[in-house]
């Protein structure tokens, strides 16, 4: 369609800079999550937590990354996305100002486990950058055509993924440089940048800015599908959220992406601790590592998602998460560096890969209420983020660091399997599903 259309319609943004805004938010939310993740070193110095407290420690802001998915992500089909991104960055930067207020006040002589609860609460509000991600997939969902969504979510995800990568690599030089306090500024004001760059281009798809201009609503869908939008809205929050949680592909999709995208963040907050307390990596080299692993899986979820498009969401995700079993049994029986590397690679490329998947099939399968879908899909699986440090800290602390380390990637070997039978079982009934 045309951009005097657009314009005689009074449509703002158009499918690339949605998709830009969008991108954009999630790669600076992101971006300060990694920060977090990283610097826990500093404050577990500062206050001598043991491992599994480091552990709630990073996995504090996926808590709130990914519980806070679900209401954020169905309030889209409600507002289109630009109300609730704007919310979750706002929040984020509240955290990222009470982190820099304690270093200023406290960090790190006067640092002491009394205020750890501040600090988890702090983590909190930090990770609600993470919370961006449903919104950004609801949102780039609705402005694009089915045909193409593999390719339009794999890259939305995928670049904004790339920002943990990116900023571990960033990390060390910044805190050499600039000390803690200065890398919290840095990346403060990166956050507050990429928001006002939300705030001038981020609106939500045609039909629900013609609702907000007092449109009708079947009027409205007519227009807007005359402007290249091809999935709607069913409802109110509770009504996507309901009619999504009845669908029970739903759940399927959930455990899933518990698996890609949870395991995901689970790995990008252990694998600095993995490399440097069992390989013996300096600090630099751990975070290289880390940023290293975060960037291959962010990157091959775009050529996933266009995979995707191409062969099905079902098959790419027989792929992936073969390939996150496989890397998994080989964490578990490596002792060399080369061989741990080879298995991060593995599991990295799996992950990736599996995300993109998961998400080209959340419009199909639940075309009706995609806001609500990406709430439970993102939210929930996510939680996998908050549930697997913990668990890996607690192989550490029964088994020591010898055994425990590698033997704590036993849980992603479950994890494999579980999703394999889970991916099977959609793909035998989707005929059954494309005839209801």
């Amino acid at each position: 369609m045309s951009t005097e259309a657009f314009k005689k319609h009074r449509i703002k943004s158009n499918p690339a800079e949605a998709l830009i805004a969008a991108t954009i938010g999630f790669f600076v939310g992101f971006a300060a999550v990694a920060l977090f993740n990283v610097t826990a070193k500093n404050f577990k110095d500062a206050m001598g937590l043991d491992p599994v407290q480091v552990g709630l420690l990073v996995a504090m802001p996926m808590l709130s990354g990914s519980l806070l998915r679900i209401p954020f992500s169905a309030w889209v089909d409600t507002d289109g996305g630009r109300k609730p991104m704007l919310t979750l960055l706002t929040m984020a930067i509240v955290g990222l100002l009470g982190l820099i207020a304690l270093i200023v006040a406290y960090y790190p002589d006067r640092l002491n486990e009394g205020l750890y609860p501040l600090l988890l609460l702090l983590g909190f509000l930090a990770g609600c950058g993470i919370a961006t991600f449903s919104v950004g997939i609801s949102m780039v969902a609705y402005w694009f055509p089915q045909h193409r969504q593999g390719w339009a979510l794999g890259t939305y995800a995928g670049v904004g993924n790339l920002a943990p990568g990116i900023f571990t690599f960033l990390l060390p030089a910044a805190l050499a440089g600039w000390g803690l306090l200065g890398a919290y500024v840095a990346w403060t004001g990166l956050l507050v940048l990429g928001t006002l760059i939300f705030i001038v281009i981020g609106f939500g798809a045609p039909f629900f800015q013609l609702v907000k201009h007092g449109v009708p609503r079947e009027e409205a869908i007519t227009i807007a599908r005359e402007l290249g939008q091809e999935i709607f809205p069913a409802g109110s929050v509770l009504e996507t959220l309901v009619i999504s949680a009845r669908n029970w592909r739903t759940w399927v999709l959930v455990a899933l992406y518990f698996t890609s995208f949870g395991g995901f963040l689970a790995l990008t907050a252990w694998l600095p601790t993995y490399w440097r307390e069992f390989h013996q990596e300096p600090v630099r080299t751990a975070a290289y590592l880390t940023a290293y692993f975060s960037i291959l899986a962010s990157l091959i979820r775009v050529w996933g998602g266009s995979l995707s498009d191409r062969i099905g969401g079902e098959k790419t995700a027989m792929l992936a998460f073969g390939s996150v079993l496989l890397g998994a049994l080989i964490m578990v029986v490596a002792q060399s560096f080369p061989l741990a590397f080879l298995g991060e690679t593995i599991i990295g490329l799996g992950m990736g890969i599996g995300n993109a998947a998961v998400f080209k099939m959340v419009p199909f399968y639940v075309p009706d209420a995609v806001g609500g879908a990406s709430g439970w899909v993102g939210g929930l699986g996510a939680f996998g983020g908050f549930v697997v440090p913990p668990i890996m800290g607690f192989f550490v602390k029964e088994l020591g660091p010898a055994r425990g380390y590698p033997e704590g990637f036993t849980v992603y070997i479950a994890l494999g399997v579980i999703a394999l039978l889970f991916v099977w079982l959609l793909q035998s009934t989707r005929r059954f599903y494309k005839s209801a």
